[in-house]
């Protein structure tokens, strides 16, 4: 059976989940803060990809990404800024989410 993107459901990347349990524990304590608003969810062939808005309307603040293919190289998890620049890159997910833990951490007035 062929999914609507016209190629079979085995052959898109997923998040499982416990995979999506980190990245949901981030993003509601950065919801919670105020900082992030929205999200949206990609699965296709080569890439899984996690999009964080601060409004709907708006560019993502951050993608997380999940290219298999990358396992053996640099790793298959990714966190990529608003400007296309890869924050985070490694083999375990939630040590590359802490890229994105050090933005709730702010000084004290």
């Amino acid at each position: 059976m062929n999914a609507p993107f016209g190629f079979p459901e085995q052959d898109r990347i997923a998040f499982d989940r416990a995979e999506l349990g980190a990245i949901l524990s981030v993003y509601g304590r950065m919801v919670a803060a105020g900082e992030w608003r929205d999200y949206a969810m990609s699965f296709l062939r080569e890439v899984a990809v996690f999009s964080v808005f601060r409004r709907a309307t708006e560019h993502p603040l951050y993608r997380i990404e999940k290219r298999p293919r990358m396992r053996n190289a640099q790793g298959q998890y990714a966190v990529i800024g608003m400007d296309g620049r890869i924050l985070k890159r490694g083999h375990d997910l939630p040590t590359v989410l802490r890229v994105l833990e050090k933005k709730l951490i702010r000084p004290v007035d």
